[in-house]
């Protein structure tokens, strides 16, 4: 095989020409290629086509939709339209682009918006990716705008990103027909503010988009999604600008460095060596493992462990990870070589040839000699002083043993008994052949030694009972000498085949588990964002998955405490598990050095347990602590639990990350709360206050004799405004209960028509000039309830009713019971709500802008909220018929199952 593609024929440069010249008498196709919808896509298209309208290019819109976006729609005027064409379908009328008259009317460039889009069926094309071919072959430019999870071959990895499934994709190959992509993109925080600021869709769907599609890792990933598929598209094209002008690869334009890692003490050598040459050529680096046949399976543990050291070093030295298998490891890493576009690759020579590999090419001359264009560095290799293991491991147990044997010779002597009774009916080629069979099950069953065994159990048995003379071992006939050996033979290779088949079964099963297992993990954490449960389902899963006690240490004021643990002896012997000072201090030099320590290590191997540090670069977050007693980790266990490890120190960092955002956030609306209540309660406060220094300083004013009318009507002013006050400083202190939880409810039985009336006579002095009129059914139930309370309530109603009502107007109060539930209403018919404000009329602080003249701290209505919300109720406003307002809440009927004991008591 050669790197470098093959160079073309004639006839294939002929085509590769006449592509070219196809391409030129196309239109031309450019694609605004963006992660999500928001990020500008069509702004930047039509901003383009005002700047070749500038040039004087002949342009049209052929079909734009603006999605009720001022910036989109702005932008719209001064370009020329081509009206869209009116379809009917199934009684409606519904508009696509005319593609018939942008054909007639031939511009130079066409503008097409939402190119994934399905047309109404009765159109000429079912897509619209299809009208936009036939604009192009017309010769007709055409700008078009797509998001990433339209492009078909990215759709299952979007739905497996986002959850959601789109059904309107463009096939890959319409995007081999644009001449340029451009990605318009932008960060997530600007998208997702746009988003919130209804930039994007209206603001219900915006807060449906935030709580689905639009979170931040999933724009996050759409937008590598992008990136990637666009450097693809920029690989292509100088691909195709290679072979137009006959320029062998590869380049090095985006260069990369690619180093073979094995289990070989030379290979961290060559790792160092490849990181400093990438590093040199500001090239990319990666390191790659070639899992052959003859080295595919590793026995040793000294082998394993030091596979995944090198694996492990190229990738703290920022290297990429690449494992694969191959029958022939030349080959392998050429294809891998030309599939990256490697521009480089490290390869190592361990010292002079052996005896037998004199005459032949080593894999390193071969390498070379197939590079092509690649450059090969060859590392001389030199003995490095072998370091042990980390963390030691358990060997593998081989399955060695006498039952093995014995059952190899009884599957022999099975096969002799039936050979040997139906020996007339078989001839002696039909009982070789059948010999193969007990060697062909002993190699899958226990390895190639056993193989082996019963391969000569079996020429025996052959010659014994079957060859002439029976019954002896000796051989007559010299040709059976040759059958014996083609025996062998036949037996060593179906052998050694079968035990390799059988233990690359076994890895299969054991990688196929490990992924299990950690795919199982990754699952339970990844929307887990508290870290009590991620480091609970940790400890749990990773417990029962080992069969070990498992416990997590983070630091607290800078000393380890322990913070989940999974008692393998007995589940409820966690909450109980005390870690001997000793361990502690294990522990704490794992905190204090970031590596692992205690029992199978080096570092402290007298401990009970192995501990390993939670690394989040290179700042130890918190210590793991696996128990180990007679039986050490398996390999597999130990590379699976350093996986499991690294996912657990990931979850921990998102999660103390999302808990400092929520914090921030509440700091921020802690913050907006305190604004609004300094400008709210400021105002509210010093009215009064003012109204009271003025009467105050009056009365005491010795200067002027005030006659007892003057006098009583100061007192009042003064007894009207501390009331005033009384009210606001009620309102916070009830906020401020209900902010806390401190809000106790005092339940007991109660009929709304007594607390109506409390609400009326508490009430009296400010309604005495409304016409109040109420109405109570007849068949109201007693419901359990806090009276005081939801006096409060309709106290509060009464005095909003009041306050944006006209002296004189009649105020309404209506009680009824619907199914379950006892409804309050208060009724009036004042300035009303508008249709904007009423989502936000129960929110704390916030006031209509048409009442902003009217006095108030915008509190009164939260505070009925949060009392109908304790009691389980719902509270509602909403327009009234003929003008006004109505606000309304309900209360259940039915005793709420808690407290049922409660009133028992």
């Amino acid at each position: 095989m050669e790197l470098t593609e093959k160079p073309q024929s004639g006839h294939e440069y002929a085509e590769t020409l006449l592509a070219a010249a196809n391409k030129e008498q196309r239109g031309k196709l450019t694609v605004f290629l963006g992660a999500a919808a928001g990020v500008g896509k069509t702004c930047s298209m039509l901003q383009e086509a005002h700047a070749r309208l500038r040039e004087g290019t002949d342009i049209v819109l052929g079909l734009v939709l603006t999605h009720e976006r001022k910036e989109t729609a702005a932008l719209l005027e001064g370009l020329p339209r081509i009206p869209e064409q009116e379809i009917e379908y199934h009684g409606k009328t519904l508009q696509e682009m005319d593609l018939d008259a942008i054909l007639r009317r031939r511009p130079q460039l066409v503008v097409v918006d939402e190119l994934a889009h399905s047309n109404v069926p009765g159109s000429r094309h079912q897509r619209r990716y299809q009208d936009v071919e036939e604009l192009l072959a017309a010769g007709i430019d055409v700008y078009t705008a797509v998001n990433i999870q339209h492009i078909e071959s990215l759709n299952d990895v979007v739905a497996q990103i986002t959850g959601s499934i789109v059904r309107e994709t463009v096939p890959d190959a319409f995007f081999e027909l644009a001449d340029d992509i451009r990605l318009i993109d932008i960060p997530p925080k600007e998208l997702l503010q746009r988003l919130k600021e209804g930039k994007v869709y209206r603001p219900q769907q915006a807060q449906q988009a935030l709580r689905g599609f639009f979170r931040q890792g999933n724009i996050s990933a759409l937008r590598e999604l992008a990136l990637r598929f666009t450097a693809r598209h920029v690989d292509q094209d100088m691909l195709a600008y290679m072979r137009l002008h006959k320029i062998e690869g590869p380049w090095p334009a985006s260069g990369k460095v690619m180093v073979c890692v094995s289990a070989s003490p030379f290979s961290a050598q060559l790792i160092r060596a490849a990181q400093r040459l990438a590093q040199g050529l500001h090239a990319e680096f990666l390191a790659v493992h070639i899992e052959t046949p003859e080295r595919r399976f590793p026995h040793g543990d000294k082998e394993r462990e030091r596979l995944w050291r090198n694996l492990n070093l190229a990738k703290e030295l920022g290297g990429q990870i690449l494992t694969t298998a191959g029958t022939d490891f030349v080959e392998t890493v050429l294809q891998i070589a030309v599939r990256e576009n490697v521009t480089a690759i490290v390869v190592g020579k361990s010292g002079p040839r052996r005896w037998y590999e004199i005459g032949r090419k080593t894999l390193v001359d071969r390498l070379i000699y197939r590079s092509g264009f690649i450059h090969v560095y060859v590392i001389q290799g030199r003995e490095e002083e072998e370091k042990s293991p980390v963390i030691t491991t358990a060997v593998p147990q081989q399955q060695a043993g006498w039952r093995q044997y014995v059952g190899a010779l009884a599957a022999v002597v099975i096969t002799t008994g039936l050979c040997y009774v139906f020996r007339g009916q078989l001839e002696l080629v039909n009982i070789s052949l059948l010999y193969l069979l007990p060697v062909l099950l002993t190699a899958a069953w226990w390895g190639r030694s056993t193989a082996y065994v019963t391969a000569l159990f079996c020429v025996l048995g052959f010659d014994f009972l079957f060859l002439e003379p029976i019954f002896t071992f000796t051989i007559y006939d010299i040709r059976y000498l040759w059958s014996f050996l083609i025996f062998g033979l036949v037996a060593f290779l179906v052998g050694g085949k079968t035990e390799s088949l059988r233990r690359e079964l076994e890895s299969t099963r054991r990688r196929e588990s490990n992924v299990n297992s950690l795919y199982r993990f990754s699952s339970r954490i990844a929307a887990v964002d508290d870290a009590v449960t991620i480091m609970e389902e940790f400890v749990s899963h990773v417990g029962r998955e080992l069969q070990r006690t498992v416990l997590i240490l983070l630091p607290e004021s800078k000393v380890l405490r322990l913070q989940a643990c999974y008692a393998v002896q007995q589940e409820d012997a966690a909450a109980e598990f005390q870690l001997p000072p000793s361990e502690y201090a294990v522990a704490a030099w794992v905190q204090e050095h970031g590596q692992a320590a205690g029992r199978s290590t080096d570092t402290l191997p007298g401990a009970e347990n192995l501990f390993l540090p939670l690394m989040n670069g290179e700042k130890v977050i918190g210590v793991v602590g696996i128990a180990i007693d007679t039986r050490k980790l398996s390999p597999e266990e130990r590379a699976v639990l350093g996986a499991w490890v690294s996912l657990l120190a990931i979850a921990l960092v998102r999660a103390g990350l999302s808990s400092e955002a929520k914090q921030a956030a509440m700091l921020r609306e802690a913050d907006k709360l305190r604004t609004a209540l300094f400008n709210s309660v400021s105002h509210e406060l010093r009215t009064p206050l003012a109204a009271i220094m003025a009467s105050v300083y009056t009365l005491n004013d010795k200067a002027v004799a005030y006659g007892e009318k003057q006098r009583q009507q100061l007192l009042e002013t003064i007894s009207d405004a501390s009331k005033r006050m009384e009210r606001i400083i009620g309102n916070l202190l009830d906020t401020a209960r209900l902010e806390s939880g401190m809000l106790q409810l005092k339940l007991d039985w109660c009929d709304l028509e007594d607390v109506v009336s409390g609400a009326l006579r508490r009430s009296k002095e400010h309604t005495q000039s409304y016409k109040i009129k109420v109405e109570i059914a007849d068949d109201l139930p007693l419901i359990y309830a806090d009276a005081a309370l939801l006096e409060h309530v309709v106290l509060n109603l009464l005095d909003n009713a009041v306050k944006y009502s006209v002296e004189g107007s009649e105020i309404e109060i209506q009680t009824c019971l619907d199914d379950s539930e006892v409804i309050v209403m208060v009724k009036d018919r004042g300035l009303g709500v508008t249709a904007k404000d009423l989502p936000h009329l129960f929110d704390k602080f916030y006031r209509a802008r048409q009442t902003e003249k009217i006095s108030g701290t915008g509190l009164g209505l939260a505070i009925c909220k949060g009392i109908v919300d304790a009691h389980r109720g719902r509270i509602w406003a909403k327009q009234r018929t003929g003008g006004g307002s109505i606000f309304a809440f309900a209360l259940p009927v039915t005793l709420p199952e808690e407290k049922v004991g409660e009133k028992n008591d």
